[in-house]
């Protein structure tokens, strides 16, 4: 699985952090994957939300032209990238593959879409609600790194392999941000959606 941070523009603006001039890319590790539906343990009291556009790649692709990334994706689907900040932020150096790793902490679902399935796949509403309050709501065409562009741009070093997959980044609404910081916790409910995909919808345990 690979992922795109600092991939919209409100996200890059809340997190007082500068536009990348090339993708902020890195991996989220298989073991971390779960259904669209369920409970979730927190490993930490430092988890937050991230709601995503998920792609899964169709066909094996090297230096692919941004004019056909399209033709290189199997569905989208909705992705919770759950991120614990406190392991992904420490040291000198940022653990973003590791804090977001834990057990079951890259939800997906409910359905794989076919991009022919919607009127623009580059501009859908993606958002997130906590207990009832909306924490994210915006447009993936709100993206700095559109679809085909991302894949554009990891293919042009690596392969890009048939159920490999892609996390296209958040955008702004995160709890990190808020004053006091707004993390998950235990009875929360987190309920995730997407236009044309449906939503997901978890609730939270402490270990």
């Amino acid at each position: 699985m690979f992922a795109i941070g600092a991939n919209y523009r409100d996200h890059i603006a809340e997190g007082g952090i500068e536009t990348p001039d090339y993708p902020m890319v890195f991996t989220k590790f298989v073991s971390s994957l779960t259904g669209p539906v369920g409970t979730i343990t927190l490993a930490t009291s430092t988890v937050d939300w991230e709601a995503e556009l998920v792609v899964v790649i169709g066909k094996e692709g090297h230096k692919v032209p941004v004019e056909d990334g399209w033709n290189y994706v199997a569905g989208l689907t909705i992705g919770q990238d759950l991120s614990d900040r406190v392991v992904q932020l420490r040291g000198p150096i940022p653990q973003l593959s590791l804090g977001k790793s834990f057990p079951n902490f890259s939800p997906t679902g409910p359905w794989l879409v076919t991009p022919d399935e919607f009127a623009n796949p580059d501009d859908l509403e993606i958002g997130c609600v906590l207990n009832g309050d909306t924490k994210q709501k915006a447009r993936t065409a709100d993206m700095i790194y559109s679809v085909p562009a991302f894949i554009a741009e990891l293919s042009a070093i690596l392969v890009l392999y048939p159920g490999d997959v892609l996390w296209t980044g958040t955008p702004a609404g995160v709890g990190f941000v808020e004053k006091p910081p707004r993390y998950l916790t235990a009875g929360d409910e987190l309920v995730t959606a997407i236009e044309g995909i449906g939503e997901m919808r978890h609730h939270f345990l402490t270990a």
